[in-house]
Protein backbone atom coordinates (compact mmCIF):
# COMPACT_ATOMS: atom_id res chain seq x y z
CA UNK A 1 0.00 0.00 0.00
CA UNK A 2 1.50 3.54 -0.33
CA UNK A 3 0.15 6.46 1.23
CA UNK A 4 0.49 9.91 0.74
CA UNK A 5 -0.32 12.89 2.68
CA UNK A 6 -2.08 15.45 0.93
CA UNK A 7 -2.96 17.66 3.92
CA UNK A 8 -1.20 17.72 7.52
CA UNK A 9 -0.60 21.09 9.62
CA UNK A 10 2.66 20.95 8.64
CA UNK A 11 4.65 20.92 5.39
CA UNK A 12 7.81 19.23 3.72
CA UNK A 13 10.81 22.03 3.03
CA UNK A 14 11.44 22.38 -0.62
CA UNK A 15 8.17 21.00 -1.76
CA UNK A 16 5.95 23.96 -2.71
CA UNK A 17 2.52 22.62 -1.35
CA UNK A 18 0.21 23.72 1.15
CA UNK A 19 -1.17 22.80 4.98
CA UNK A 20 -3.33 24.06 7.24
CA UNK A 21 -4.90 22.42 10.29
CA UNK A 22 -6.48 19.41 9.13
CA UNK A 23 -5.59 16.20 7.52
CA UNK A 24 -6.24 14.07 4.57
CA UNK A 25 -4.65 11.09 3.61
CA UNK A 26 -4.63 9.32 -0.25
CA UNK A 27 -4.37 5.36 -0.16
CA UNK A 28 -3.58 2.97 -2.94
CA UNK A 29 -3.53 -0.41 -3.35
CA UNK A 30 -3.57 -1.87 -6.62
CA UNK A 31 -6.04 -0.51 -8.59
CA UNK A 32 -8.20 1.11 -5.48
CA UNK A 33 -7.84 4.51 -4.56
CA UNK A 34 -9.26 5.25 -1.07
CA UNK A 35 -9.25 9.23 -0.04
CA UNK A 36 -9.40 9.01 3.60
CA UNK A 37 -10.89 12.39 5.51
CA UNK A 38 -10.71 15.99 3.10
CA UNK A 39 -9.25 18.44 5.68
CA UNK A 40 -10.73 21.85 5.94
CA UNK A 41 -10.04 23.48 2.44
CA UNK A 42 -9.60 22.96 -1.05
CA UNK A 43 -6.30 22.45 -0.88
CA UNK A 44 -6.39 18.62 -0.65
CA UNK A 45 -7.68 19.19 -4.18
CA UNK A 46 -4.72 21.46 -4.99
CA UNK A 47 -1.52 19.46 -3.58
CA UNK A 48 -3.58 16.33 -5.12
CA UNK A 49 -3.10 17.70 -8.50
CA UNK A 50 0.36 19.39 -8.06
CA UNK A 51 1.80 16.02 -7.12
CA UNK A 52 -0.51 14.60 -9.83
CA UNK A 53 -2.88 12.86 -8.47
CA UNK A 54 -6.08 12.35 -9.77
CA UNK A 55 -9.09 12.24 -7.43
CA UNK A 56 -11.92 12.19 -10.07
CA UNK A 57 -11.57 7.67 -9.44
CA UNK A 58 -11.68 7.91 -6.25
CA UNK A 59 -12.95 4.13 -5.12
CA UNK A 60 -13.69 5.00 -1.74
CA UNK A 61 -13.84 7.88 0.78
CA UNK A 62 -13.56 7.12 4.44
CA UNK A 63 -14.25 9.68 6.92
CA UNK A 64 -12.68 9.18 10.48
CA UNK A 65 -15.28 11.66 12.45
CA UNK A 66 -17.50 14.51 11.67
CA UNK A 67 -15.20 18.10 12.72
CA UNK A 68 -14.49 20.26 10.51
CA UNK A 69 -10.44 19.78 10.29
CA UNK A 70 -11.53 16.89 8.62
CA UNK A 71 -15.01 17.01 6.56
CA UNK A 72 -15.34 20.71 5.86
CA UNK A 73 -13.20 20.02 2.67
CA UNK A 74 -16.22 17.79 1.08
CA UNK A 75 -17.53 20.53 -0.06
CA UNK A 76 -14.57 21.42 -2.05
CA UNK A 77 -15.00 18.04 -3.31
CA UNK A 78 -18.21 18.28 -4.38
CA UNK A 79 -17.64 21.34 -6.34
CA UNK A 80 -14.32 20.35 -7.94
CA UNK A 81 -16.47 17.49 -9.41
CA UNK A 82 -19.76 19.47 -10.49
CA UNK A 83 -17.36 21.89 -11.94
CA UNK A 84 -15.82 18.67 -13.88
CA UNK A 85 -19.33 17.63 -14.86
CA UNK A 86 -20.10 21.22 -16.31
CA UNK A 87 -16.70 20.78 -18.40
CA UNK A 88 -18.01 16.94 -19.98
CA UNK A 89 -15.96 14.88 -17.98
CA UNK A 90 -16.89 12.28 -15.40
CA UNK A 91 -16.29 11.31 -12.00
CA UNK A 92 -16.48 7.99 -10.49
CA UNK A 93 -18.78 7.86 -8.03
CA UNK A 94 -17.24 6.71 -5.06
CA UNK A 95 -18.40 4.91 -1.88
CA UNK A 96 -18.58 6.96 1.29
CA UNK A 97 -17.90 4.63 4.54
CA UNK A 98 -18.06 6.53 8.39
CA UNK A 99 -19.88 5.85 11.16
CA UNK A 100 -24.09 6.53 11.81
CA UNK A 101 -23.02 9.50 13.85
CA UNK A 102 -20.88 12.08 11.59
CA UNK A 103 -23.92 13.84 10.31
CA UNK A 104 -25.03 15.00 12.98
CA UNK A 105 -24.77 18.86 14.32
CA UNK A 106 -22.11 19.83 16.50
CA UNK A 107 -21.00 23.11 18.14
CA UNK A 108 -18.25 24.28 20.60
CA UNK A 109 -18.41 27.83 22.46
CA UNK A 110 -20.69 29.84 20.64
CA UNK A 111 -19.70 27.89 17.25
CA UNK A 112 -23.24 26.79 15.90
CA UNK A 113 -21.26 24.16 13.56
CA UNK A 114 -17.92 22.38 14.00
CA UNK A 115 -19.19 19.10 12.34
CA UNK A 116 -19.79 17.88 8.88
CA UNK A 117 -21.34 20.91 6.82
CA UNK A 118 -23.72 18.84 3.90
CA UNK A 119 -26.29 16.46 5.34
CA UNK A 120 -26.86 12.82 4.95
CA UNK A 121 -29.56 13.31 2.02
CA UNK A 122 -27.44 15.44 0.59
CA UNK A 123 -24.38 13.13 0.94
CA UNK A 124 -26.24 10.32 -0.78
CA UNK A 125 -27.12 12.35 -4.08
CA UNK A 126 -22.75 12.18 -4.85
CA UNK A 127 -21.53 9.29 -2.96
CA UNK A 128 -23.04 5.74 -2.11
CA UNK A 129 -23.11 5.74 1.66
CA UNK A 130 -22.45 3.24 3.47
CA UNK A 131 -23.12 4.03 7.31
CA UNK A 132 -22.01 1.56 9.96
CA UNK A 133 -20.71 0.81 13.58
CA UNK A 134 -18.98 -2.52 13.15
CA UNK A 135 -16.05 -2.59 11.15
CA UNK A 136 -15.76 -2.48 7.24
CA UNK A 137 -14.15 -4.46 4.91
CA UNK A 138 -12.80 -2.16 2.21
CA UNK A 139 -10.28 -4.37 0.69
CA UNK A 140 -8.99 -7.82 2.02
CA UNK A 141 -6.20 -6.04 3.41
CA UNK A 142 -7.66 -3.08 4.63
CA UNK A 143 -10.49 -2.47 6.65
CA UNK A 144 -12.36 0.48 8.59
CA UNK A 145 -12.46 0.17 12.23
CA UNK A 146 -16.36 1.08 13.21
CA UNK A 147 -17.70 2.65 16.72
CA UNK A 148 -14.09 2.00 18.78
CA UNK A 149 -14.62 0.42 22.38
CA UNK A 150 -13.21 3.00 24.81
CA UNK A 151 -11.56 1.04 27.62
CA UNK A 152 -8.43 3.18 28.73
CA UNK A 153 -9.23 4.98 31.27
CA UNK A 154 -6.32 8.13 30.46
CA UNK A 155 -7.85 8.88 26.90
CA UNK A 156 -11.17 10.01 25.44
CA UNK A 157 -12.49 10.97 29.03
CA UNK A 158 -13.82 14.18 28.43
CA UNK A 159 -16.56 15.58 25.74
CA UNK A 160 -15.57 18.42 23.63
CA UNK A 161 -18.82 20.61 22.70
CA UNK A 162 -21.99 19.27 22.05
CA UNK A 163 -23.64 17.38 19.80
CA UNK A 164 -27.64 17.60 19.17
CA UNK A 165 -29.38 14.63 19.39
CA UNK A 166 -34.04 14.42 18.99
CA UNK A 167 -33.75 18.33 19.69
CA UNK A 168 -31.63 18.37 22.24
CA UNK A 169 -28.14 19.43 23.35
CA UNK A 170 -25.60 16.82 25.19
CA UNK A 171 -22.28 16.46 25.74
CA UNK A 172 -20.25 15.34 22.46
CA UNK A 173 -17.78 12.61 22.78
CA UNK A 174 -17.29 12.97 19.23
CA UNK A 175 -18.67 8.57 19.57
CA UNK A 176 -18.22 8.17 15.90
CA UNK A 177 -13.96 8.91 15.36
CA UNK A 178 -12.89 5.94 14.09
CA UNK A 179 -9.84 4.81 12.21
CA UNK A 180 -8.32 2.63 9.17
CA UNK A 181 -5.91 -0.60 9.71
CA UNK A 182 -4.24 -2.14 7.40
CA UNK A 183 -3.13 -6.10 8.00
CA UNK A 184 0.14 -7.20 6.30
CA UNK A 185 1.59 -10.78 6.82
CA UNK A 186 4.04 -9.34 9.23
CA UNK A 187 1.56 -6.61 11.27
CA UNK A 188 -0.81 -3.96 11.24
CA UNK A 189 -0.68 -0.02 9.57
CA UNK A 190 -3.09 1.72 11.87
CA UNK A 191 -4.29 4.79 9.97
CA UNK A 192 -5.74 7.65 12.25
CA UNK A 193 -7.61 10.74 11.82
CA UNK A 194 -7.85 12.63 15.47
CA UNK A 195 -8.31 10.03 17.92
CA UNK A 196 -10.78 10.96 19.91
CA UNK A 197 -11.85 7.26 20.54
CA UNK A 198 -7.79 7.20 22.20
CA UNK A 199 -5.13 6.41 19.95
CA UNK A 200 -4.38 3.03 22.20
CA UNK A 201 -7.86 2.22 22.42
CA UNK A 202 -7.93 2.47 18.44
CA UNK A 203 -4.77 0.29 18.50
CA UNK A 204 -6.38 -2.28 20.92
CA UNK A 205 -9.70 -2.09 18.48
CA UNK A 206 -7.33 -2.94 15.65
CA UNK A 207 -5.24 -5.91 17.33
CA UNK A 208 -9.23 -7.35 17.73
CA UNK A 209 -10.30 -6.79 13.87
CA UNK A 210 -7.20 -8.21 12.41
CA UNK A 211 -6.83 -11.04 14.99
CA UNK A 212 -3.04 -9.34 15.15
CA UNK A 213 -0.45 -7.93 18.24
CA UNK A 214 1.72 -6.75 15.94
CA UNK A 215 2.21 -3.39 14.81
CA UNK A 216 4.19 -2.11 12.26
CA UNK A 217 3.37 1.92 12.22
CA UNK A 218 0.61 4.40 13.73
CA UNK A 219 0.22 7.25 11.38
CA UNK A 220 -1.91 10.13 11.79
CA UNK A 221 -3.37 12.23 14.49
CA UNK A 222 -2.99 11.11 18.51
CA UNK A 223 -5.43 13.79 19.73
CA UNK A 224 -2.52 15.08 22.07
CA UNK A 225 -2.48 18.97 22.51
CA UNK A 226 -1.08 19.55 25.80
CA UNK A 227 -2.37 16.13 26.96
CA UNK A 228 -3.14 15.92 30.59
CA UNK A 229 -0.03 14.39 32.87
CA UNK A 230 -2.53 11.41 32.88
CA UNK A 231 -3.20 10.87 29.33
CA UNK A 232 0.39 11.74 28.25
CA UNK A 233 1.95 9.19 30.76
CA UNK A 234 -0.34 6.68 30.08
CA UNK A 235 0.35 6.74 26.44
CA UNK A 236 4.05 6.50 26.79
CA UNK A 237 3.59 3.56 29.03
CA UNK A 238 1.60 1.73 26.47
CA UNK A 239 3.97 2.96 23.42
CA UNK A 240 6.39 1.41 25.19
CA UNK A 241 4.90 -2.24 25.95
CA UNK A 242 3.52 -2.15 22.42
CA UNK A 243 6.88 -1.36 21.28
CA UNK A 244 5.83 -0.71 17.20
CA UNK A 245 8.69 -0.66 15.08
CA UNK A 246 7.84 3.36 14.54
CA UNK A 247 4.65 5.75 14.62
CA UNK A 248 4.23 8.99 12.95
CA UNK A 249 1.68 10.91 15.24
CA UNK A 250 1.03 14.11 13.43
CA UNK A 251 -1.84 16.80 12.61
CA UNK A 252 -3.40 17.66 16.69
CA UNK A 253 0.04 15.98 18.47
CA UNK A 254 2.07 18.93 19.21
CA UNK A 255 5.52 18.70 19.72
CA UNK A 256 6.47 18.09 23.43
CA UNK A 257 4.14 14.57 22.87
CA UNK A 258 6.20 13.79 20.12
CA UNK A 259 9.83 14.56 22.14
CA UNK A 260 8.27 12.33 24.92
CA UNK A 261 7.10 9.55 22.89
CA UNK A 262 10.41 9.19 21.45
CA UNK A 263 12.34 8.39 24.10
CA UNK A 264 10.45 4.93 24.19
CA UNK A 265 9.64 4.78 20.36
CA UNK A 266 10.83 5.77 17.17
CA UNK A 267 8.81 8.61 16.16
CA UNK A 268 8.65 10.23 12.28
CA UNK A 269 8.41 13.36 10.61
CA UNK A 270 5.02 13.80 8.45
CA UNK A 271 4.29 16.27 6.31
CA UNK A 272 2.08 17.41 3.45
CA UNK A 273 3.88 15.77 -0.06
CA UNK A 274 5.46 13.16 2.33
CA UNK A 275 4.98 9.36 1.13
CA UNK A 276 4.82 5.76 2.47
CA UNK A 277 5.26 2.72 1.03
CA UNK A 278 4.09 -0.35 3.22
Amino acid sequence: MKLTVLVDNNTIIDRYLKGEPGLSFLLEEDDKKILFDTAYSEIFIENAIKMNYDLLDIDYLVLSHSHLDHTWGLNYLIKYYTEINIEGRNNKKSKLITHPETFKTRGLNGLPEIGTMISEEKIRRHFYLKLSKEPVWILDNLVFLGEIERNNDFEAQEAIGKVIEDNQEKDDYIIEDSALAYKREDGIIIITGCSHAGICNIIEQAKEVCNDDRIIDVIGGFHMLAPSAKQLNGTINYMKELDPEVIHPCHCTDFATRSALSKVVNVEEVGTGLEFKY
